[in-house]
């Protein structure tokens, strides 16, 4: 389905967009979200439950689903769930999601595991609207960014690597090592800290540079289908295989062959890739004889293989044969150095793809900002976040609005307002001119919060209720807008029936915006 948009400019925008996938227990906020949907101009497909989703997702059909919206608490695998099941299949779709009640502590964890965005329950068709529209767009510019990240992808070696940080020189100086030789290396780390990109920068340093990478992610494949695609199939060996299958070790053969989360793969596996990896031959599933191959084997996991060696889950004689050279790459909270740099890169790989097409600057406070946040995603979600900031920000200039979910975890705020703070252009961050910006740390939250913002967190250290924010934001809005009640509305994303019935709720008076016990 093909969506128009009429810029500011005048000009036209047109986004490709798939269906609408609604996943969500209650069949009436279904009925009433696809209804919504609908109406919008989009296809929608409706589903009752997490599981019931990751087998759309799965399924033939899983690319056609261009947004998801998701409901947070559902019986069985809840909407957390489904947002991790999804960045273990590198799923990235973007994901809307819903809650009816829970503090800022759910909503703050659904955006660590990837969420787009959050809307609360009974969310007004504007609201719902303005979120899908968005997540449209970056989804759109999203796939050109794939699409010339592919077209400009070539040979990668260490000084690819967009790093400054003493943090990461250890991990530069064995990569160069490994490279000159033919030995198992394993690389460890967190999810999204650039494992992969460590891994093809040994593989661009040594002489198999020329040859195939090809990689695995083990925590991405069904149980079921882990031999097959590893080690490949005959035709008729098993329900559904058609045809011969060689398998990623011979695609990878002469060249180098790299696992990803090679924790997760099942204990039978493991006794084949120990001796695929000890002899330098796989069986293939229903073949009548080995095949040999010559391949530069990598592994890479998030896990302690260690531990999970002590309880049993992965094959002590592998952990070895695998773990003959550590490589351990620090997240990113260790080299917060390296974050001017790296914004600096994705502003620049984002900016073609913007709807401006142009690159935007960065403003300082929002540079100190992200270099205060710890991000538990790391490099990845560092990306995310400034890929959605560059195409949903209307402005030349990036600042701390453009990051609101890292703004109200760092400062344990959230800001309604505030003077525009300096900018950093974007190649000041993205070459030799780092040494001219400055990174003020960012002011410790106050006993009272400024004007224009609201306090997130309580005088116990605690997240504060969605509801009791709500309230307050309400009022401040109120004050903000001068009781008018239609930009109000529209402000905060809502319809006038809902305000009004928010306004009765709360017991505030409209035309004062206090507690009616006070209006006067």
């Amino acid at each position: 389905m093909i969506h128009i948009q009429k810029a500011a400019t005048g000009t036209f925008r047109i986004y490709m967009a798939g269906s609408i996938l609604i996943v969500d227990d209650d069949p009436v906020q279904r009925r009433l979200v696809d209804a919504a949907v609908t109406k919008f101009g989009h296809t929608a497909l409706a589903v009752d439950g997490g599981e019931a989703a990751l087998r759309v997702l799965d399924g033939p059909h899983g690319g056609d689903v261009g947004v998801i919206i998701l409901d947070l608490s559902m019986p069985g695998l809840d909407g957390i769930g489904v947002l991790k099941a999804m960045r273990e299949r590198q799923i990235s779709v973007p994901v809307i999601v819903q809650t009816a009640q829970g503090g800022i502590d759910t909503v703050v964890s659904a955006m660590r595991n990837g969420a787009f965005d959050f809307v609360v329950k009974p969310a007004s068709p504007e609201r719902l609207q303005t979120a899908i529209t968005n997540a449209l767009k970056v989804e759109a510019a999203g796939g050109e960014v794939r699409r010339s990240v592919r077209r400009g992808s070539g040979l990668l070696t260490f000084r690819d690597l967009v790093t400054r940080s003493p943090a990461m020189d250890r991990v530069i100086r064995l990569g160069q090592k490994a490279a000159a030789s033919n030995i198992p290396i394993l690389i460890e780390g967190e999810s999204g800290v650039g494992k992969e990109l460590v891994a093809r920068a040994i593989q661009g340093s040594g002489d198999r540079r020329s040859k195939p990478f090809v990689t695995v992610n083990c925590g991405a494949i069904p149980e079921n289908l882990v031999e097959s695609i590893l080690f490949g199939h005959e035709k008729g060996s098993f329900t559904g295989a058609t045809d011969k299958h060689t398998g990623k070790f011979v695609e990878a053969n002469n060249g180098t062959l790299f696992l990803d989360e090679i924790g997760d793969l099942p204990l039978d596996v493991q006794v084949k890739l120990l001796r695929a990896v000890q002899e330098g031959e796989v069986d293939p599933v229903g073949g009548r004889s080995t095949v040999k191959v010559d391949i530069r084997l990598i592994s890479a996991t998030h896990r302690n293989l260690l531990e999970q060696v002590k309880d049993g889950k992965f094959r002590e004689d592998l952990f070895y044969r695998l773990n003959v050279y550590p490589i351990f790459v620090p997240p990113l909270r260790d080299r917060r150095d390296d974050i001017p740099l790296l914004v600096g890169h994705f502003i620049s790989r984002v900016a073609p793809a913007s709807p401006h097409g142009r690159i935007p600057a960065i403003s300082e406070s929002a540079l100190a900002l992200l270099r205060a946040y710890d991000w538990p995603g790391n490099i990845r979600q560092l990306e995310n976040a400034v890929f959605r900031a560059c195409v949903l920000s209307e402005g030349d200039v990036l600042t701390e609005e453009e990051f609101p979910q890292i703004r109200a975890q760092v400062e344990g705020t959230v800001d309604l307002g505030g003077e525009s703070p300096s900018a950093v252009p974007a190649h000041a961050v993205n070459g030799g001119a780092v040494e001219r910006v400055e990174h003020p740390t960012l002011p410790p939250v106050q006993e009272r919060p400024r004007p224009g913002t609201l306090r997130a967190i309580d005088e116990r250290g605690n997240v504060r209720a969605l509801a009791d924010v709500e309230f307050e934001m309400i009022r401040l809005a109120i004050d903000h807008y001068n009781g008018q009640m239609s930009e109000v509305a529209r402000r905060l994303g809502i319809g006038r029936s809902t305000l009004y019935r928010k306004l009765k709720e709360y017991g505030i008076d409209p035309e004062s915006g206090r507690p009616e016990r006070f209006a006067t």
